[in-house]
C-alpha cells in the first residue's frame, strides 16, 4: 500500500514552512491517489501536533480528506486517510 510520509522535525520552528509542507503533501496525495499520509510532528511539547491538527481542521482542508487517526502507540505520529 502506497503512502506518503511527512516528517516535520527539520522545520518544526518555521511556521510558514510547516503549513506549506502540509499543503504540499495533501496535494501530492490527491494527485497520486495515495490513500494514507503519515505526518510526524514528533513528541516534544505537543504544540506542533496541535498546530498540525488545527491546520487539518480548517474547512477547506477538511473537505479534502476522509479522516485522521492518532497513532495510539506513538504520540508523535498522525495518519490522514483519503478516499479517492
Amino acid at each position: 500500500m502506497a503512502k506518503l510520509k511527512l516528517d516535520l522535525h527539520p522545520i518544526f520552528n518555521r511556521g510558514e514552512k510547516i503549513e506549506q509542507a502540509l499543503e504540499d503533501i495533501i496535494d501530492q496525495a490527491e494527485a497520486r491517489k495515495i490513500k494514507t499520509v503519515e505526518i510526524i510532528p514528533g513528541k516534544g511539547s505537543g504544540q506542533l501536533k496541535k498546530r498540525v491538527l488545527r491546520f487539518l481542521d480548517q474547512p477547506r482542508i477538511k473537505a479534502r480528506y476522509h479522516r485522521i487517526d492518532k497513532d495510539s502507540k506513538n504520540f508523535g505520529r498522525l495518519f490522514v486517510y483519503f478516499k479517492h
